[in-house]
Order: structure tokens, then C-alpha cells, then sequence
């Protein structure tokens, strides 16, 4: 009776125990399972966060390019604005310039009209003689008319000799050799010179010592 009271306990000790290991396993297989979904559930949680940080990044790089691009953009039309701006007082300024010469420079036709008359009021009078200075009184007088007119109009006459001569003011048209004199001196003013304001209207024709 003991034997047979001794092995059932020892068939029951192997149940209990094998229950119990079935119940471990079986612990262990869903405490597994369990961190296995935990695993696989930060798994996914990690894909789906770098998944939103690239698209976060792709948004950024694409407002990032577009900005760049608007930044460009802007800066062009500053620099067309800039440019455009610039003409506009460039040709502002030269349209200034070109009113300021007309009021400037207003009787500068007429004056130069007046010149050949002035030529040849000067070679009738360089004629005067004895016979001809009561006749040619009426052309003097004409001609002072004329003189006080173009110095009242600020024009200049271009006639010195003994000067050096001067491209800007004198045209040369004979030149001789003079000794005792240096070269480029304008020896005789063959036709007047004149300046209107501070514009030349016709340069002294003259002959230069060489």
C-alpha cells in the first residue's frame, strides 16, 4: 500500500511538474510573443517617425529651394529696377542738358548767320582810303551796330597774334619760317575767331611760324 501510494505521489509530482514546466513554457512562449509585438509594434513606431522626418526634411529642402528661388528672383528685379532707374535719370540728365543748351546756346544760329556779314563788312572797311572814307563811314557805323550786338551776346572774338598756337581755337592754314621766332606762333589771324559763351562757333584761320 505504501509502494503503491509512493508512485502515485510520484505520478502526481511528474504531472504537477509538467504542468508547471507546460505552464512555464507557455508563460515564456506569450511573454515572447508579447515582446515580440513590442518589438515589432517600436519597429514600426521608429519606420513611421523616420518615415514623417524624411517627409518633414523634403518639405524643408523644397521651401528651403523655393525660397532660394524667390530670393533670386527678387534680387534680379532689384538689379532690372536699379538699371531701369539708372536710365531713367541718365536720360533725364541728358534732356536736361539739352534744354539747358537751347536756352543756353538759343541765338547761336543767328549768330553764326551774322558771321560771312561781319567777314565782309571787315574786308570793305580794310579798303578805306581817302576817296572811299566818307562812303565807307556808313558801313563803319552798320558794323559797330553789329559788333555791340555780339558783345552784348557774350560772343568773343578770336583775332591775337603772337600767341601760341592753340587746336582748339586756331586753324592752320600757312605756316613760314621766321627767324628770331619759336615754332607755333601764330604770326598773322587771317579770318576772325569766335566763341559764343564758352561754345567755339568758328576758329581763327591763321598762319604759324614752324
Amino acid at each position: 500500500m505504501n509502494n503503491t501510494d509512493n508512485k502515485d505521489n510520484k505520478v502526481k509530482e511528474n504531472l504537477t511538474d509538467n504542468k508547471n514546466t507546460n505552464s512555464n513554457k507557455s508563460q515564456n512562449n506569450a511573454n515572447n510573443n508579447k515582446n515580440s509585438h513590442v518589438d515589432n509594434q517600436e519597429e514600426k513606431n521608429n519606420k513611421s517617425i523616420f518615415h514623417e522626418r524624411h517627409h518633414e526634411d523634403k518639405k524643408v529642402k523644397l521651401l528651403e529651394d523655393k525660397n532660394k528661388l524667390l530670393e533670386e528672383s527678387l534680387n534680379q528685379e532689384r538689379a532690372k529696377s536699379m538699371r531701369i532707374q539708372a536710365e531713367m535719370a541718365n536720360i533725364k540728365r541728358h534732356k536736361d542738358e539739352e534744354i539747358s543748351n537751347l536756352i543756353k546756346y538759343e541765338g547761336e544760329d543767328m549768330i553764326k548767320s551774322l558771321l560771312p556779314i561781319i567777314d565782309n563788312f571787315e574786308r570793305a572797311l580794310s579798303l578805306e582810303n581817302e576817296q572811299n572814307k566818307e562812303f565807307l563811314e556808313g558801313f563803319r557805323m552798320i558794323y559797330n551796330k553789329l559788333m555791340d550786338i555780339m558783345n552784348n551776346n557774350e560772343v568773343s572774338v578770336i583775332d591775337e597774334k603772337n600767341v601760341t598756337f592753340d587746336p582748339n581755337i586756331h586753324q592752320a592754314v600757312a605756316t613760314e619760317v621766321v627767324e628770331g621766332t619759336d615754332a607755333n606762333i601764330v604770326l598773322e589771324v587771317l579770318q576772325k575767331g569766335y566763341k559764343y559763351k564758352d561754345k567755339l562757333l568758328r576758329p581763327a584761320m591763321v598762319k604759324v611760324s614752324k
